[in-house]
């Protein structure tokens, strides 16, 4: 297939052009890239043993292929269609045996340790030496030191895993948007808060249907397990979510968990955890399981108090102690409300998105120093913005674009996604970036209004967001987000914090008629209600935690049989009440299953990483929670740094000394 030199895709400035970027681009584009990346690889080999001819040249071989194909993935993961998916599974098999042939490419592998043993190398500035160091650890880890057998069957399993699961990832995308419920008497959908019934209805009347329409996207799933007192419907959703997928992704699962193994074994490792933790912060699948069940044993009698109390509350409302799953949230928000008199949607009118995004620009202001304004650039959809990022002195640091609303065509959840990350002393050093999410669209003629567990992950995404977009690395495969995976939450999670100080919440918020502010005493009850369920909340991500680091280390099919059963009972251990026999959650379980590697055997990550952040932020509110000083000393020491240097150096330098874990539990209500 020949490919036109006026392929977008070709040479992509840092304007994308997304109105100009089609299907039919991409297997022609792809190939070409493919064809010049594997060429300057071939050259190294050949080349002078210096930095410049070796690591340097070795950064920009792939680089422009790498940007194209994150762009792709990026474009299936947004608007996906028939043709974008079809060329996108026809490129991403040849893409990922190429990525994964560069460590088995035995004359590549030759001149780097020429090059490692040159008085250059042994003089390089940190980031550099750095730089060569993990390289050759990571060709060893990727299989460099194999024999050529060896190196061809590990060839073969980074192919078949990457067709795995982008395959898994694309089921759950297509199984969220075939399921609808169609509810034509209002009366079944009490409870329901009217803005998410003028939501159901339009999404019904879009599509010509009588009605309201009840789906898996979370602007209606959440409000719906938590509002409505239709239990029926209720069951209906939650077996829908949990089960989505099930049929298509469960010899997916078997089949990646098996070629996980099997990678691990011919890698040398013990398993796939022991594989993907060398060079993260736990260091070992052991020492994060450790830390997972440390927090296990610290949380279990207030989980088991909290579970007691939601049924004696059952018990005294209704005469019945019983719950099942689809229950929890339900008879949560009445507890919370009774406890606390707080109804989370009485926040809403105060958490309109044009507030919140101004005030997330105002707080990158106040914080970091930066200016946040419109950007004129193309978008590949109409509701889509796209803005700047300035320094201080005017300078542009970074291009971003947010993509906020959920569609059929669009994969759920939250996520930051890097497009570009710049370089220092480049001609052009701008990052670029999106930030993803699915919170509830304008309905009628009110902008959109967020919960505030909305504005936590849009503050957590924006944390990301700065991580890539302050960048400052001389070296562009350690800038950014291109951190060990338990440090790459920290700035994240960290900003979720600003959701709850007055200081923040004011720049944050104001009703969406009158302007006002969060009245004092809402605030009491949010924060007083903040450690409400708080156990239970961990309990939860420990169980995914636990159940990641299982699977990927002692899961044998042979002795623990099913493994949607091998995980219905990991989960179920962690669970409040007794989960359905049919439950499936992880077929659906993208973070795991979605991407070669992905969060698989680090779920664990975000507790690692909130313990970093609860520390890191208590260093903010000793100073005064829109402390520029403080703002100044994060950015320089943590979001500029990326992973220049060893992520427990930079926590080290940030606050003074390692982490401590009293923060986070003090947080949770789990210590005084």
């Amino acid at each position: 297939m020949s490919c036109s030199p006026d392929n977008p895709l070709l040479a992509l400035p840092f304007h994308i052009p997304f109105d100009r970027i089609r299907p039919e681009h991409i297997e022609p584009a792809i190939d070409r890239l493919l064809a010049q990346a594997q060429a300057a690889v071939d050259a190294i080999a050949a080349a002078e043993p210096r930095y410049e001819t070796t690591l340097g040249a070795l950064e920009r071989a792939t680089e422009p292929l790498e940007r194209a194909m994150s762009l792709v993935e990026h474009l299936e993961s947004v608007v996906t269609t028939p043709d974008l998916r079809e060329a996108y599974q026809t490129v991403q098999p040849r893409v990922a045996a190429f990525l994964a042939s560069i460590p088995l490419h035995e004359g590549l592998w030759r001149a780097l340790r020429a090059f490692a043993s040159t008085e250059e190398a042994r003089a390089l500035p940190p980031e550099r030496a750095r730089l060569l160091r993990k390289t050759l650890d990571s060709f060893r880890r990727h299989g460099a030191l194999l024999d050529p057998a060896g190196k061809q069957r590990l060839l073969q399993i980074q192919v078949e895993l990457a067709q795995h699961t982008t395959r898994f990832a694309q089921n759950v995308v297509d199984a969220t948007a075939a399921f609808e419920i169609l509810v034509e008497d209002r009366e079944r959908l009490h409870g329901l808060p009217e803005g998410v019934l003028e939501l159901l209805r339009q999404g019904a009347a879009e599509r010509g249907l009588p009605g309201y329409r009840l789906t898996l996207h979370e602007p209606c799933l959440v409000p719906a397990l938590t509002y409505l007192t239709d239990a029926e419907l209720r069951e209906r959703l939650w077996r829908a979510y949990n089960r989505r997928a099930v049929e298509e992704n469960r010899p997916l699962l078997v089949r990646i968990l098996e070629l996980r193994r099997e990678q691990a074994a011919l890698l040398g490792y013990p398993h796939f955890a022991d594989l993907v933790l060398e060079d993260r912060m736990a260091r070992s699948g052991q020492r994060a399981l450790a830390f997972v069940e440390d927090l296990r044993q610290r949380s279990l009698s207030a989980f088991r108090a909290e579970h007691e109390a939601l049924c004696a509350f059952r018990q005294q409302l209704e005469g019945r102690s019983d719950l099942a799953p689809w229950d929890l949230a339900f008879y949560a928000e009445k507890l919370r409300r009774a406890c606390h008199d707080l109804d989370e949607e009485e926040l809403r009118p105060y958490l309109p998105l044009p507030r919140v995004l101004s005030g997330l620009f105002a707080l990158a202001e106040r914080l970091y120093g930066l200016s946040i304004r419109p950007w004129d650039a193309p978008v590949w959809h109409d509701s889509v913005q796209a803005y700047a990022i300035h320094d201080g002195d005017g300078t542009m640091l970074a291009g971003f674009y947010l993509d906020l609303f959920p569609r059929d065509n669009k994969r759920g959840g939250a996520w930051m996604h890097p497009l570009r990350t710049g370089v220092p002393g480049e001609q052009d050093p701008r990052h670029l970036a999106v930030l993803a999410a699915n919170v509830r669209p304008p309905v009628g003629q009110a902008p959109s209004l967020l919960s505030h567990r909305e504005l936590e992950t849009l503050l957590h995404e924006f944390g990301h967001l700065l991580h890539q977009c302050l960048s400052r690395v001389p070296v562009r495969s350690l800038g950014g987000t291109n951190v060990a995976w338990d440090f790459v939450e920290l700035p994240s999670q960290l900003m979720e914090n600003f959701a709850w100080e007055r200081a923040s919440l004011d720049l944050l918020s104001g009703h969406y008629q009158s302007g006002a502010p969060i009245p004092d005493e809402l605030l009491d009850r949010m924060r007083r209600a903040r450690s409400f369920r708080a156990a239970t909340a961990m309990m939860r991500q420990l169980g995914f935690g636990c159940c990641d680091l299982r699977l990927h280390m002692e899961y044998d099919p042979a002795r623990d049989g099913d493994v949607l059963a091998y995980s219905w009972r990991i989960l179920s251990e962690h669970s409040p009440v007794p989960l359905p026999q049919d439950h499936a959650m992880l077929a659906s379980f993208t973070h795991l299953f979605g991407s070669p590697t992905g969060y698989a055997a680090g779920y664990y990550s975000y507790k690692w990483a909130e313990v970093l952040e609860a520390d890191a932020f208590s260093r903010f509110q000793e100073a005064g929670v829109l402390s520029a000083e403080v703002g100044r000393a994060f950015r320089e020491q943590i979001l500029e740094r990326g992973d220049s240097r060893d992520p427990m150096e930079l926590f080290v330098a940030f606050r003074g000394r390692e982490p401590d874990r009293t923060p986070l539990l003090r947080r949770a209500g789990l210590a005084s």
